[in-house]
């Protein structure tokens, strides 16, 4: 049996992490001959590759010299803390892969502190340092310092630093030494990160991933910490409450580069997947069915941000979408429980609407976005942070966040942060650009990337993450502007749009089918305004000198799922469907808003 390395990729969005695992896998050439395969092999899923993020963990293996490495790879954001937790309790070891210009980047403080905290030994990775203005050496020294203040071992901070360059295909332990391959950061792996230790008595493996096939059903996912598991054998199942299920393995799979390979056995170390098991969630255990020995059930950071999820009851419901119905949505979010442990659905007074809870924008939207490729029609209500009482203190989720910004627009930034009751940490130039942190409540983040793209002219490039519960910061201005409403059903028209541009800015361009009480625009004032996009010209047999001028309308503004869910107001919903994001007044009727504002 050949010795086993469990090792997990810590990095930053777009640090190179993916690419990496590609390479690695080509030079221990894991594809046959005559197979061809696309770049960013991890990243299989379409959200993935248009984000260009890594949003939930996978695994594969290679075999290099004799020795299986599992490389785990895990979310670079810290909104899916609850895949990285998981992920986590498998590894050995972890890779931290850094940018040889940007350095640690909030996202990688995240990971990297919940890695130390479990023990795991590091090396660290430097990547694209063929890249311009690139400062390995400082981003060494940066990588320390970030350790140091994570509280990291003396044995942790004696880390192993590999430099290269993972779309070139080369690593070295000199950053100036540049080889024709990746085999010195394997090396590494198998000289620093501890082999798997064999241990042998009543098997234990705890469930920390789950896949579904439609042949066989759900299949369980985890690392056997101690014994062997063999085919058509009879097992325990410990479950939350702590009952114990018996059941039988009927097959057994380990990995092998990105496919799994059935087995007759696995012994401890190893990760495996098994197919058999009804009924279990993920945190059970494995284990005896005579003497159950439970592991500790994996522990998740809670969430931070609700949101209300109804039904679609706009008058455009069903045109769109597949899925439509209470049933359908409470089905779907239930399922998405069994595996985002990070998640939480809690229902409501009314039978189609459902309290969402998460650790972020980003988590709920990735949840958002996947539905409606699905076939979903549903609404979403504006993002409410949750507050908690500690020790009599009113308290809310505080963000460490990041911004990168030129020089010459570093004041706006600056202003437009403070405004929401951020606090500048720290301000440093890095090339041309200015490095600002800022600790920020996160209700302050909602809608603010809008109006920091809008003031730096695009230029700027925001991070954050969850930091912790402090006493709550006081009032934070919100929106400054109202809401331009259609007043009318219909095809919205080019006179009517170009008739109303100094009243404010279109999300809507002629063309556009609408309802009443959508909201089309953004008032150039602080009320809503009730307005007719529909109306035609009145043609008459009279015509006036220059009235047929060509009509010049401004483009509309084109909102990602994200930034529309941080537009909307209190009340207002966000419509989404397969095809189409709209937002509109929750009552669609001008008279019974008014009533209800009263």
């Amino acid at each position: 049996m050949s010795e086993i390395r469990n090792v997990a990729i810590i990095a930053h969005v777009d640090h190179g992490k993916t690419t990496l695992v590609d390479k690695i896998i080509y030079a221990c050439q894991e594809f046959r001959e005559g197979t061809e395969s696309d770049e960013l092999i991890l990243d299989n899923n379409d959200l993935e590759r248009e984000r260009g993020i890594t949003i939930l963990s996978k695994n594969v293996s290679v075999t290099y010299n004799g020795v299986k490495i599992n490389i785990i790879d895990t979310p670079g954001h810290s909104d899916f803390g609850g895949e990285v937790e998981r992920v986590l309790k498998m590894a050995d070891g972890v890779l931290l892969l850094v940018d040889a210009f940007e350095g640690p980047m909030p996202q990688t403080r995240f990971v990297l502190g919940k890695a130390l905290d479990l023990g795991l030994k590091p090396i660290v990775v430097v990547n694209k340092v063929d890249k311009e203005n690139c400062r390995p050496d400082e981003v060494h020294e940066q990588v320390f310092d970030l350790m140091f203040n994570l509280d990291a071992t003396e044995d942790q901070l004696d880390f192993q630093t590999i430099y290269g360059s993972s779309k070139n295909g080369w690593m070295s332990t000199d950053w100036k030494e540049q080889t024709d391959n990746v085999f010195p950061l394997l090396d590494e792996i198998i000289k620093t990160i501890p082999a798997a230790p064999v241990k042998e008595g009543i098997p234990k493996l705890q469930i920390v991933s789950l896949d579904y096939s439609s042949f066989v059903g759900r299949i369980a996912i985890g690392r056997l910490y101690q014994g062997t598991l063999k085919e058509g054998m009879q097992i325990g199942l410990c479950k939350k409450d702590g009952s114990v299920k018996k059941m039988r393995i009927k097959e057994l799979h380990t990995f092998e580069g990105l496919a799994r390979k059935r087995v007759e056995e696995v012994h401890s170390g190893d990760l495996c997947a098994i197919i058999g098991l009804e009924g279990f969630d993920i945190g059970d255990t494995v284990t005896d069915p005579e003497n159950p020995e439970p592991l500790p059930r994996i522990a998740i950071d809670e969430p931070t941000m609700s949101m209300l999820f109804t039904i679609n009851n706009s008058p455009f419901f069903g045109k769109e979408g597949k899925f439509v119905t209470s049933r359908h949505l409470r089905d779907r979010l239930m399922k998405e429980t069994e595996k985002n442990l990070a998640l939480r659905v809690e229902s409501t007074d009314s039978e189609d609407r459902f309290l969402v809870y998460g650790r972020g924008i980003l988590h709920l939207s990735v949840l958002i976005e996947t539905m409606r490729r699905e076939g979903y029609e549903l609404q979403v209500g504006q993002p409410q942070v949750l507050y908690k009482e500690i020790d009599g203190v009113r308290c809310e989720p505080i963000e460490h966040m990041v911004i990168d910004v030129p020089d010459d627009v570093s004041g706006k930034a600056i202003e437009l942060v403070t405004q929401r009751k951020g606090e500048l940490l720290v301000m440093e130039p890095r090339g041309d650009v200015q490095h600002l942190e800022f600790e920020i409540p996160a209700r302050g983040i909602i809608g603010l990337r809008n109006n920091m793209m809008t003031a730096t002219a695009g230029e700027a490039v925001m991070n954050h993450r969850y930091k912790e519960y402090a006493p709550y910061k006081g009032h934070i201005p919100e929106r400054n502007k109202g809401s331009l409403i259609s007043m009318e059903e219909g095809a919205s028209t080019a006179f009517a749009i170009n008739r109303l541009q100094d009243r404010g800015v279109f999300f809507v361009e002629p063309g556009d089918v609408i309802y009443k009480g959508q909201v089309i625009g953004q008032h150039s004032r602080d009320n809503d305004l009730d307005v007719n996009i529909n109306k035609g010209k009145q043609l008459t047999n009279m015509r006036k000198s220059g009235s047929d001028d060509a009509v010049r309308i401004a483009p509309k503004i084109n909102f990602s799922l994200e930034e529309a869910m941080e537009f909307i107001q209190k009340d207002e919903y966000l419509e989404v469907t397969p095809k189409s994001i709209r937002m509109r007044k929750i009552y669609l009727d001008e008279n019974e808003r008014k009533r209800m504002s009263k």
